[in-house]
């Protein structure tokens, strides 16, 4: 939007940008109780696989847990390029840690190994979070689990979060990797907002860059819930080209007409 189409309305920047602090992040209660049970099992060094359908808000999620988690008490390291192979997988993850790569693939995990085991011995719990983990290529899920093993399997030092497409938790559930899914303590599920979350959503992001609580009609609100079945993703782009809309045609709120205009030339489109 313009600068002169924001202020129109009283914003003083888009509201239904990605680009937001983790500590602005608005989450329902629902999801909540999900960061709060994520810090849990981070501090019990917990291991997590985290599911849900694209645009749900699992990256958000992953955003207010590592808001949450003190940052002297816990070593982050986030990975979502996981289409690698093993040793290019492991040799990222060194990359993201700081640590030199080793010649083989060997002394790439001996590296990460050792490194996991300082940093306990520093009191500091590493987390490794990895999107879009359903992507993972299957010898790196071969090979995991053996990441998780220290001191014969006595002590638990990192927590591998893994995020993704419920196709991952119809890979885990696979004979073949059935090492690490015993390895896996929470297995949780991430699912859309309910229309008052939606609704919610809508006015607190508007609230949030200066405009009125009633810049989108309510009746607006309950079509862009249906149109994008409780997806955050597809909340922000409906919402942004309504109320481009709406600016362009100098209505002072964007209404249920708009919206279905936006779906309208969505439709045609496609």
């Amino acid at each position: 939007m313009t600068p002169e189409a924001l202020a129109t309305y009283g914003l003083s920047a888009e509201p239904f940008t990605k680009e937001i602090d983790d500590a602005d992040l608005w989450l329902p209660p629902s999801k909540r109780a999900l960061v709060d049970e994520l810090v849990d099992a981070a501090e019990a060094r917990h291991n997590v696989a985290l599911v849900g359908e694209p645009g749900v808000g699992k990256t958000c999620t992953l955003r207010a847990l590592r808001h949450a988690l003190p940052k002297e008490r816990f070593r982050l390291t986030y990975c979502h390029n996981v289409t690698l192979g093993r040793r290019d997988f492991y040799r990222q993850l060194c990359l993201a840690l700081a640590l030199p790569c080793g010649h083989n693939s060997g002394a790439v995990f001996w590296t990460i190994n050792t490194h996991v085991e300082q940093l306990a011995s520093e009191r500091v719990s590493p987390v490794l979070l990895v999107d879009e983990a359903h992507l993972l290529h299957q010898d790196t899920l071969d090979h995991l689990h053996i990441l998780l093993n220290y001191a014969w399997d006595s002590r638990a030092l990192l927590s591998v979060i893994l995020v993704g497409l419920p196709d991952l938790d119809d890979r885990l559930r696979l004979r073949r990797n059935r090492s690490l899914y015993s390895r896996i303590h929470h297995r949780l599920a991430i699912g859309p907002l309910t229309p008052e979350d939606t609704a919610d959503y809508v006015r607190t992001r508007v609230l949030r860059v200066g405009g009125g609580k009633e810049l989108f009609a309510s009746d607006a609100v309950a079509m862009l819930h249906e149109a994008s079945g409780g997806s955050l993703r597809d909340i922000d782009r409906i919402a942004t080209l309504a109320l481009r809309w709406a600016a362009r045609r100098k209505r002072k709120a964007v209404e249920r007409d708009l919206v279905a205009r936006v779906l309208q030339a969505e439709g045609d489109r496609s």
